[in-house]
């Protein structure tokens, strides 16, 4: 059994080379643990830090502000300061960034359809991993023995 060359790409296709090098090159500005959940935070609106600190639960201050900066350093999210006391920032999504809205659509459609249902459905969601922050959330206070 022989096994036959393959032809050539055509002149207008992109070879697997750089076919691969721009997919990793969009994966490497996308990835990043809080980078999808930011982007999923301001496809609706624009957002001030703190709305969007408390709309992620589990980032730092510290961490999010990192991945904004990287998300603005590669053109995904336009960071407004308004010339205010207290200054005001406002963080919204580029229109490159708009143009991934059916990429989270269609992510969306293929979680309910292979088994990662949202919670609003009233269906199990992953168990918390040890130490992960909503096993924290979800077990009660303790009190404060301190006396004051």
């Amino acid at each position: 059994m022989t096994i036959e060359p393959a032809e050539p790409p055509a002149a207008s296709e992109p070879c697997n080379g750089d076919l691969s090098a721009q997919f990793h090159r969009a994966l490497s500005v996308l990835a990043g643990k809080w980078k999808g959940d930011i982007l999923w935070q301001l496809v609706e609106r624009k957002r001030r830090f703190g709305e969007l600190r408390q709309s992620i639960p589990g980032v730092t201050q510290h961490m999010l502000t990192t991945q904004l900066r990287d998300l603005e350093a590669n053109g995904l999210v336009k960071r407004t300061v308004y010339p205010e006391v207290p200054p005001r920032v406002e963080y919204e999504m580029t229109p490159s960034a708009k143009a991934l809205k059916p990429v989270f659509d269609e992510l969306y459609r293929w979680a309910q359809e292979h088994g990662f249902p949202t919670s609003a459905q009233g269906t199990a969601q992953p168990k918390p991993q040890s130490g992960d922050a909503a096993e924290r959330e979800s077990q009660p206070l303790k009190a404060d023995r301190r006396s004051r």
